[in-house]
């Protein structure tokens, strides 16, 4: 396997474990302190109105809901959280996978939440950074809150991940799937 497909499922599995960072830290809030997570199906509700023409809504939550609404926007959550790790490595260099630090991945995060102060939320009719909310100082908190635990991810699957072309130079992946067969035929029933 050559360098650029390796560091590209490094960075698309340090994506999805970013996302899945962000997603287990608002199911803590939640339980932990009973802040409402955010609504991943609007997501897809906005991505599903596109179609028709429709970008920017007057307040998303009052518009009928569309079928699949729910799985679009789960799918386009983590594919989001994937295109922002692979813009994240591309800034931060291949260097940063091979030694991953915490500092650049947490910045990043947090700067990611341009995108949800200055995209999502106007487009969903919530106002810039949350204006139009009854509390929008607490819904740019959690906004943030969110996107750290998503650069904190970064930084947490970056030093897993960084270990997989390691185990493939030495064991190769033909060895590991053979393991891996071997594994699932020698558990017991």
């Amino acid at each position: 396997m050559n360098n650029l497909a390796l560091s590209l499922i490094s960075t698309i599995l340090i994506g999805l474990g970013a996302t899945l960072t962000f997603d287990l830290w608002a199911v803590f809030l939640k339980h932990a302190f009973k802040i409402t997570p955010s609504n991943i199906c609007l997501i897809g509700r906005w991505l599903r109105y596109m179609p028709e023409g429709t970008f920017k809504h007057s307040n998303i939550l009052l518009a009928p809901q569309k079928s699949a609404e729910c799985t679009v926007g789960w799918i386009a959550h983590y594919i989001i959280g994937v295109m922002f790790a692979i813009a994240f490595v591309a800034l931060a260099g291949n260097g940063w996978l091979q030694h991953p630090t915490p500092i650049p991945a947490i910045v990043f995060g947090v700067v990611t939440v341009v995108a949800s102060f200055f995209i999502m939320q106007p487009s969903f009719g919530l106002g810039f950074a949350a204006s139009k909310m009854s509390n929008p100082t607490q819904a740019r908190l959690r906004s943030l809150m969110n996107h750290t635990a998503f650069g904190i991810g970064l930084y947490l699957f970056g030093s897993l991940v960084r270990w997989l072309p390691l185990v493939f130079a030495q064991y190769g992946i033909r060895q590991i799937a053979q393991a891996a067969r071997c594994n699932i035929k020698n558990i017991p029933e």
